[in-house]
């Protein structure tokens, strides 16, 4: 297994964060399509795409994954998926001159009853970007968190793509559904093309449908304000997450791709990820 980070974490500009990202000794990383105010890769000519992506094999890095998040209810809602389709395919042409061949991104809850009306919506969705995705040599992973590892087993099986696949992220299972992210592991085996090496502890039960819902519609802070925190996110091997068991489950599956540093929170991110590649190197 491989070690990168997402480089929007260092809280830099993008190429001074990607030479940061160089210098702590990854070989990976993870862009955001779009990040606030200092990127949008849909807004870059394909020569600056091909620029940037000549930018990093100076430093000696692949990009491991382009994150493709739109916000909101992601392919949940009926309505806005024609244009949030369009997006996609827009990012998955610019993620392809970065030769990477993993776009990752949420996709909203996926009902656990198939019988829901919007699962064969989002079904359908996720088909769409997987057949374009497959089309240019990539996988549209979905990202996990809300749902547990059996209702993503039976969602990628309904959409039956070779272009969708599994972004799996141990910590989202941990604090939110609290789901084993080992078990997960040997559930997905076959599905999963990238992972996030993130830690985090579960405070209280939740309904993911709920929280989800509040994040989508911006409410989340006042939910949390109002009721106490659900989950919190912490440095890597401080929480819930198993890691000699989630990482010797991926070996088990043979998986050999990329553990890529996601740490969103905390008030000095480079010493937390400096001290996640170190931990994740006494393992690996």
């Amino acid at each position: 297994m491989k070690i990168g980070m997402i480089v929007e974490m260092l809280r830099k500009p993008l190429r001074e964060a990607l030479k940061t990202a160089a210098e702590m000794g990854v070989s990976g990383v993870q862009i955001y399509a779009v990040y606030g105010t200092d990127h949008n890769l849909m807004e870059m000519s394909d020569d600056e795409v091909r620029d940037l992506k000549k930018y990093c094999d100076s430093l000696g890095l692949t990009v491991s994954a382009v994150c493709c998040d739109l916000g909101g209810h992601g392919f949940a809602d009926a309505a806005g998926n024609p244009e949030r389709i369009a997006k996609t395919k827009k990012i998955i042409d610019k993620a392809a001159l970065l030769d990477t061949h993993v776009l990752t991104t949420h996709i909203g809850v996926v009902p656990s009853d198939p019988s829901n009306p919007r699962y064969p919506v989002m079904v359908e969705a996720m088909r769409e970007c997987g057949e374009y995705a497959l089309a240019h040599d990539m996988v549209m992973a979905i990202e996990t968190g809300p749902e547990p590892a059996k209702t993503l087993k039976r969602f990628l099986s309904d959409i039956n793509c070779k272009g969708c696949g599994i972004n799996l992220d141990p910590a989202n299972l941990a604090m939110v559904c609290k789901d084993d992210p080992a078990q997960a592991v040997l559930t997905l085996a076959g599905n999963i093309v990238h992972t996030h090496a993130k830690d985090g502890v579960n405070l209280r039960d939740c309904d993911p449908e709920i929280v989800y819902g509040a994040f989508a519609d911006g409410g989340f802070a006042k939910m949390v304000e109002e009721g106490g925190a659900f989950f919190q996110e912490v440095p890597l091997g401080t929480g819930d997450v198993d890691w000699d068991a989630y990482l010797s489950a991926l070996k088990e599956i043979g998986y050999d791709g990329y553990l890529t540093i996601e740490r969103e929170v905390g008030a000095d991110p480079k010493a937390d990820i400096a001290m996640a590649i170190e931990f994740l190197k006494a393992r690996i």
